[in-house]
C-alpha cells in the first residue's frame, strides 16, 4: 500500500495513503446475477455477461474463454472472482466505449462522410508570423486527418514553389519536402483516400512543375481521373490507399487571381507580383484534379442549387451562418451530393477554432480546422473521428442524406421530439497518480477531482452536469448518474473533463474526452482520458456505464 508524504511550511509532513477502492455496489449485482450466485465467473458465464449487458451481441465461446487465459493469474484455473471481475472491466482493452476497427458502410460516395480535415495544415503556430514546416502535416497524418490543405505561392526567384500562407510573416517551407513527406506518412494511420486541397497563386508554367512534381513524388499513389466530370464522388474503399488533388481548375483561378484567396490574413502588402499569369493553364495540372473547387462568384443560392458536375464549395464559417439563415435547406440539399468545406474566419490569427457543429448540422464534410490550435473545439473534432477505427471518414446519418416524399430535407433549427435518453453514470477514476507527480495538483494534499460530463450538439441537446468533488484521493469514486435526453442523438458528442477543484485559482485540468453518443458502446466501460492537445494519457481513465432508453 502505497503512501504520498506532502511537506506543509517545511515544517511538518502529512502522509496520505492511496487506497484502491473496493468493487462497487453496481459491479457485485452484476457479478452476483451473471455468475449465479457462485464466488466465480465461469467462461459460459462472462459470455452472458458480454453479450446480455455490455451488448457485445458478436462474442463467442473462444472470445470469452480468450479473455479469461489473458486475465487469469498464474496460479489460478478457475474463472474470475468479483475482485478479478472489477479489475477487468477497468481495462481499456476489453472494455472501451467505442469499436475499435472500421464499420462503417465505405462503399458510399464520398459527400456522404464527414472527412478529417485540416486548414492550413503547415503552419506551427499562429496564421501571422509562426513556421512553415512538413512537422504539423506529419503530426495530423498520425493522427489520422484525411484532407491536408497547402498554399502555393512562387518562391522568390520566381522559378520554384513555395508553401506559405501569402502575405503574411511567415517562414515557408518547400512544396517538394511537403510533399516528400506526405508520400511517407500518407497512410500510416488511415489507409482510407488522402486528399490533399490546394489554393494556388500560381503561374502556368509553375502549376505544370506542381503537376510534374506530385506525379514523380506520389507515383501510383496519387489518382489521375478519367474525366473532369464527375456525376459522382468515388467511394472511400474504391480510393483506398490513393492520393486525390482538389482544387480550382486552372482557367477559374485565373478568373479570379485578383481575389484574395479562402483565407488570406492581408495584413501586408501583397509582393507576390503575379505578372505572368495569363490565358495559358496548365493541362498537365488541370488533369490531376479530382475534386473540382471553387468559392461562390455570386449568388449563394444560386451555387447551392446549380445542377451537373459535382464539385467541392468553400465558404468561411460565418459565410455558413449567414447562408444557413436563409438558404439552410438548399446547404443540406448541396451536401447531399457534393462536398461543402468550412474554414476559420480571417480574425482567428491565433489559430483558433469554432464549434465544428456549425458545418456537421448541415451536412458539410470538410469541416477545416486548426490542428495546432488546441481547445475544446479541437476536442469536440478529435471526439468525432475518434470512432470507425480513427480512419478520418464518418459517414453521415441518413437524414443528411436522403430527402422526404416532398423533397424536404433535415432542418437544424426545427426542435424535434426526444428521440431517446443517454444515461450516463460516473464510477470512478484512476491512473492519476501514475501519470502526474504526488504535487501536481495540490502541493500540500492529494487532488480533490469532479467530473464534468455534457453534451454537445444541436441546440436542443446541449445540456451541462458535474459530479461532486471528492477530496484528498488519487482514485476518487464518484457513483453518480446523469441523464440526457436527446432529440438528435446522430450528431451529439458526449464531452467528458475532468478538473480538480482549486479554492484559490482556476480549477487544474485533468484530462478529457469527447465520444460520439451514436457509437458509444452501452454496459460498463474504461473511458481512457486525453490531455489538453488530445494526447492519450497512459494510465488515467474513468469506469463509468452508458445506458440507452
Amino acid at each position: 500500500m502505497a503512501t504520498h508524504n506532502y511537506k506543509v511550511f517545511s515544517c511538518f509532513n502529512r502522509k496520505f495513503t492511496l487506497t484502491e477502492p473496493e468493487p462497487l455496489s453496481d459491479v457485485q449485482k452484476a457479478f452476483s446475477e451473471f455468475s449465479a450466485g457462485a464466488s466465480s465467473l465461469s467462461a459460459d458465464h462472462l459470455l452472458r455477461f458480454l453479450v446480455e449487458h455490455q451488448g457485445e451481441v458478436d462474442c463467442t465461446a473462444s472470445d470469452s474463454n480468450q479473455i479469461l487465459q489473458q486475465s487469469r493469474k498464474e496460479d489460478r484455473e478457475s474463472g474470475f472472482d468479483l475482485h478479478d471481475f472489477f479489475h477487468f472491466l477497468q481495462h481499456n482493452d476489453f472494455n472501451a466505449p467505442l469499436k475499435s476497427q472500421v464499420h462503417h458502410d465505405m462503399n458510399a460516395p464520398l459527400s456522404h462522410y464527414f472527412v478529417y480535415t485540416g486548414h492550413n495544415s503547415y503552419l506551427t503556430g499562429n496564421q501571422l508570423s509562426s513556421d512553415c514546416s512538413d512537422v504539423p502535416i506529419i503530426k495530423a497524418l498520425q493522427r489520422g486527418v484525411r484532407v491536408i490543405e497547402l498554399d502555393l505561392w512562387p518562391n522568390s526567384d520566381k522559378d520554384d514553389i513555395d508553401v506559405v500562407h501569402g502575405r503574411t510573416l511567415t517562414t515557408p517551407v518547400s512544396l517538394l519536402q511537403c510533399l516528400k513527406s506526405i508520400k511517407e506518412y500518407a497512410f500510416v494511420k488511415s489507409k482510407y483516400p488522402l486528399v490533399i486541397t490546394l489554393e494556388d497563386h500560381l503561374t502556368p508554367d509553375l502549376q505544370a512543375k506542381v503537376a510534374k512534381m506530385a506525379t514523380q513524388v506520389f507515383g501510383e499513389l496519387l489518382h489521375i481521373p478519367q474525366t473532369d466530370s464527375l456525376t459522382e464522388f468515388p467511394s472511400p474503399e474504391s480510393m483506398k490507399g490513393r492520393i486525390l488533388i482538389s482544387t480550382k481548375p486552372p482557367k477559374e483561378f485565373l478568373e479570379s487571381n485578383e481575389k484574395e484567396s479562402d483565407d488570406d490574413v492581408s495584413s501586408l502588402p501583397d509582393n507576390t507580383n503575379e505578372q505572368g499569369i495569363d490565358d495559358k493553364s496548365s493541362p498537365e495540372y488541370k488533369r490531376l484534379i479530382t475534386i473540382h473547387a471553387g468559392k461562390p462568384k455570386g449568388d449563394i443560392q444560386d451555387e447551392l442549387k446549380a445542377a451537373g458536375k459535382v464539385r467541392r464549395l468553400s465558404l468561411s464559417e460565418q459565410a455558413l451562418e449567414k447562408a444557413s439563415e436563409s438558404y439552410g435547406a438548399d446547404i443540406v440539399r448541396f451536401t447531399q451530393n457534393n462536398i461543402l468545406r468550412v474554414y476559420p474566419k480571417g480574425t482567428r490569427l491565433n489559430s483558433s477554432n469554432y464549434k465544428p457543429h456549425i458545418g456537421w448540422t448541415y451536412g458539410a464534410q470538410m469541416v477545416a480546422f486548426n490542428m495546432q490550435g488546441h481547445g475544446k473545439s479541437l476536442w469536440y473534432m478529435q471526439g468525432m473521428f475518434r470512432t470507425n477505427g480513427g480512419c478520418g471518414y464518418v459517414k453521415k446519418p441518413e437524414f443528411l442524406i436522403q430527402k422526404g416524399p416532398h423533397n424536404e430535407v433535415f432542418d437544424p433549427k426545427i426542435v424535434l421530439p426526444v428521440k431517446k435518453t443517454l444515461k450516463v453514470k460516473v464510477y470512478m477514476g484512476n491512473g492519476w497518480s501514475l501519470d502526474f507527480s504526488p504535487t501536481d495538483f495540490d502541493t500540500y494534499s492529494p487532488p480533490d477531482f469532479y467530473v464534468k460530463v455534457c453534451i454537445i450538439g444541436v441546440p436542443a441537446d446541449m445540456a451541462k452536469k458535474k459530479t461532486s468533488v471528492i477530496s484528498n484521493n488519487w482514485f476518487p469514486v464518484w457513483d453518480e448518474e446523469f441523464d440526457f435526453p436527446l432529440t438528435v442523438p446522430e450528431l451529439a458528442l458526449l464531452r467528458i473533463e475532468v478538473r480538480e477543484n482549486d479554492k484559490r485559482q482556476k480549477d487544474d485540468f485533468g484530462g478529457q474526452t469527447c465520444l460520439p453518443v451514436s457509437e458509444l458502446k452501452s454496459g460498463f466501460r474504461s473511458v481512457p482520458l486525453y490531455d489538453e492537445n488530445g494526447d492519450k494519457f497512459k494510465s488515467a481513465k474513468l469506469l463509468m456505464r452508458f445506458q440507452f432508453r
